[in-house]
């Protein structure tokens, strides 16, 4: 056998073992068992970073409910009135929420033209987001808490409705536009359905933990193709805010800030007989999201409905999981020859994931899940750290050529996270040990071969377009026309 034929069985013969533990590669749709049955609760995903078309502030985007059918009606799938959403942002190190930006949505149940009810969500064309027509409405609220302070900085504010259709919404970006408000302070806000950004070939890889373009290594005979994207067609629902720099970081002197995103529910759920749902007692944090994949890759199975409820400050508790990683084991036992993975004393992944990155978004000593952003890093630009289709590269300092090391694009994930970062292949690398030659050139980390080239095949979000401008992420599709792991549709 050639070397070049050895090389690319042994890559190929990572990729598969790297995804063979069941539920690893969903960022956080579904992760927990609790969470799996609660998706107005569910963190999906969470983004934060400095906004591309105006660099004095950041874009934070947390998103909820996995795996929407854009099809879903009459009901679709509305925030909960009862669940407490949060984003939380530390910026002195101690991961501790310095401030935090509570969400509380409020559904407003309409009739129709001359209080005629009706079984559909809107029972005529809406062009407004307070149009009469809009039968199932919802408005809410954001709430800034710093210092133990807390002030409203606006109300009332409306959610854009589902994506239903072309009768019932005829110009839905036009629409979706209007759906961007202005809060005290100077920041801009938008909550509702949007299209899902995160991609993976999630069908493949739940498929005995095959990948498409190495079925030639299978025995039973698939063809090779490219990765799918199973969360292609699907939407989720989201809450985006833009905020000032200034107002988030400690100082410019301290550029760098701690981001996390949480829900939380009361504790009790009544029941009664007339079908009302009644809440009450203590707030209880349910789901929480900082670096994705975490609570799927590295907690085990019987922890992550308690991981979920625990705060970041106290995530030491977790950091052995870090250092033994599970997937190195599994890999290192299934292909002992080829993998060759440090599954012990793994510095490496605890130092990135639970302190950042030395010298680009280190927090200090306090070990704890939280997004890092250096807010003094500039987004990438088509003539510094762009690949060559001029964007910006999809795994950041995840890379091995010479143009990638000579111009690093330090914006990307583990710095924050786009909406656009390949954080799937990014994470498989960091625990394969395939850091890239930024990383192991800067800080010493491992970069071995083959690890260094594993991915999943789907290297973008294709079917619904990224927008340039706040909150950037996609349109959601619409549930009159969609597909499932298809091209790019017309609205």
């Amino acid at each position: 056998m050639s070397k070049r034929a050895r090389a690319a069985g042994l890559t190929g013969a990572l990729l598969i073992a790297l995804t063979s533990v069941g539920g690893v590669f969903a960022s956080s749709h579904r992760e927990a068992p609790l969470i799996a049955g609660d998706p107005a609760a569910d963190n999906t995903d969470l983004y934060a970073f400095v906004s591309p078309d105006d660099p004095s502030t950041v874009t934070i985007i947390a998103n909820y409910i996995p795996l929407e059918e854009p099809a879903g009606g009459p009901n679709f799938n509305p925030f909960d009135d009862a669940v407490r959403y949060e984003i939380h942002v530390d910026n002195n190190g101690d991961a501790r929420d310095d401030i935090t930006y509570r969400f509380r949505f409020k559904t407003l149940q309409k009739s129709g033209k001359n209080g005629v009810s009706s079984f559909l969500y809107n029972n005529g064309q809406v062009t407004t987001l307070d149009d009469v027509n809009l039968l199932a409405r919802q408005t809410y609220s954001v709430t800034e808490i710093k210092s133990g302070d807390s002030r409203t900085l606006g109300s009332g504010l409306p959610v854009v409705p589902t994506n239903i259709g072309p009768r019932s919404l005829p110009d839905y970006a036009a629409l979706a536009a209007t759906g961007v408000r202005s809060l005290t302070g100077g920041s801009s806000v938008y909550a509702g359905p949007r299209d899902d950004a995160f991609f993976v070939d999630l069908g493949s890889i739940f498929d005995l933990a095959g990948l498409r373009p190495f079925n030639d290594l299978h025995i039973i005979g698939l063809p090779v193709t490219p990765g799918v994207d199973g969360v292609a067609g699907f939407n989720t629902n989201t809450i985006a805010i833009k905020v000032p720099i200034s107002h988030l970081r400690r100082d410019a002197s301290h550029p760098t800030i701690g981001v996390w995103a949480s829900a939380s529910r009361r504790a009790t759920k009544t029941i009664n007989t007339s079908g009302k749902v009644v809440w009450s007692g203590p707030w209880v944090q349910v789901s929480r999201l900082g670096n994705p994949l975490i609570n799927e890759v590295l907690i085990p199975r019987q922890l992550k409905d308690y991981w979920n409820g625990q705060q970041p400050r106290n995530d030491a508790q977790f950091e052995k999981y870090y250092l033994t990683p599970e997937l190195a084991g599994l890999v290192n036992f299934l292909y002992p020859a080829t993998a060759d993975i440090d599954q012990t004393g793994r510095a490496d992944l605890s130092l990135i994931l639970l302190q950042g990155v030395p010298g680009v978004n280190n927090t200090g000593t306090v070990k704890a899940d939280m997004l890092r952003l250096n807010t003094a890093i500039a987004p990438c630009t088509a003539d510094s750290a762009a690949d060559d289709t001029g964007l910006c590269r999809r795994l950041g300092v995840f890379y091995n050529d010479a143009d990638a090391v000579a111009h690093p694009d330090l914006a990307a994930f583990p710095n924050g996270r786009r909406i656009s970062d390949d954080v799937t292949d990014q994470e498989i690398r960091a625990v394969a040990q395939g850091y890239g030659a930024i990383l192991n050139s800067l800080f010493g980390l491992p970069n071995k071969s083959p690890n260094n080239l594993v991915g999943d095949g789907v290297d973008t979000n294709a079917d619904m377009p990224f927008q340039t401008t706040f909150p950037y992420v996609g349109l959601p599709h619409q549930g009159y026309i969609h597909t499932h792991h298809g091209a790019l549709l017309p609205f």
